[in-house]
């Protein structure tokens, strides 16, 4: 374990470093020093970083493959506003919603999985179509707008807590598990990493490249679904604006997380500490009232820096 660990922060050592100086920066900060610095505000960092966290996981498997899924930002809004919408117009119970809801997010995956696997259509190109696709069907299915639901149990998932952690915090560490385990300690891990790498040399070595794409699509969908769910209780509504940019987090996430933008490298330790920069940045911006137009210019920055090092990382292998 020991050696895990030590192995772990000496291949993140930069990003960690890079985190550990931006929440020292906003600690000392005279705009910021008073309320990032406390217990509330780090829980809320962390519930806020959760959405981002379970698109991220998705996002890896997909960006290791070569591949990337611009859908799960859409994906949140119709899942959120279809189960608000089975709970007030047809007063659905709330975990059949909620099931609805993830079948939402993979059913969407599993169409992006099969025609980014069984056709030579960029996942790009697909992605983006779906990404649009479930966006229209969130504005058709309420019509432009939130549908509210303001009971207890709506809230539990997205701002409720387990203890004193945050429901969504409990959620955020149980699907990281499940998403290292995938990654780590399986054969569909192994083989997402070789066809990363290499898709014919896999596909020659006897590895089924077309499942491998097909479930790790899945997959993000229904990373995408849950998302959606947690928002949706997070914000006591189902809202088709919801999720609107959040595939560009998601994919700053992985990549500042060390994931290369060209395929088979990255790990789901290093999302997390791209995930938690991104959720510290947005936080610290919030705090000092930088207008939301400057905080976009901020996160491209953010991001071209990232892809710009693993440019420079990638050129030095060769």
């Amino acid at each position: 374990m020991s050696k895990n660990i030590k192995t772990y922060f000496h291949e993140n050592a930069g990003i960690l470093a890079a985190l550990v100086a931006l929440c020292i920066l906003l600690a000392i900060l005279p705009a910021t020093s008073k309320s990032f610095v406390s217990t509330r505000n780090f829980f809320n960092v962390l519930r806020q970083v959760s959405t981002n966290m379970f698109l991220a996981c998705g996002m890896t498997m997909v960006i290791i493959l070569g591949g990337i899924d611009l859908s799960v930002g859409s994906i949140i809004a119709l899942a959120g506003c279809v189960e608000a919408g089975m709970v007030v117009h047809l007063n659905m119970p709330l975990p059949l919603a909620i099931l609805i809801a993830l079948a939402i997010g993979l059913g969407v995956g599993m169409f992006n999985g099969y025609v980014v696997s069984t056709t030579t259509i960029p996942a790009f190109i697909v992605t983006l179509a779906t990404m649009n696709i479930c966006r229209g069907l969130a504005y058709v299915y309420t019509g432009g707008s939130p549908v509210r639901v303001m009971t207890d149990a709506w809230k539990f998932i997205g701002a409720g807590y387990i203890g004193p952690f945050p429901t969504p915090v409990i959620i955020m560490i149980a699907i990281l598990i499940i998403t290292a385990i995938i990654m780590n300690k399986t054969k569909l891990g192994r083989h997402i990493y070789a066809v990363g790498g290499n898709a014919q040399a896999a596909e020659y070595s006897g590895i089924n490249v077309r499942k491998v794409k097909f479930l790790v699509h899945s997959y993000s969908g229904l990373m995408a679904g849950l998302a959606g769910v947690v928002l949706a209780s997070r914000m006591y509504s189902g809202q088709p604006t919801a999720g609107d940019g959040a595939e560009m987090d998601a994919i700053a996430a992985t990549v500042v997380g060390g994931t290369s933008m060209a395929g088979g490298s990255g790990k789901i330790g290093g999302t997390i500490v791209g995930a938690l920069i991104i959720g510290v940045l947005n936080n610290g911006l919030n705090l000092m009232n930088v207008n939301s137009f400057w905080q976009y210019v901020v996160k491209g920055v953010v991001i071209l820096g990232a892809v710009y090092v693993d440019f420079l990382r990638n050129k030095n292998k060769k």
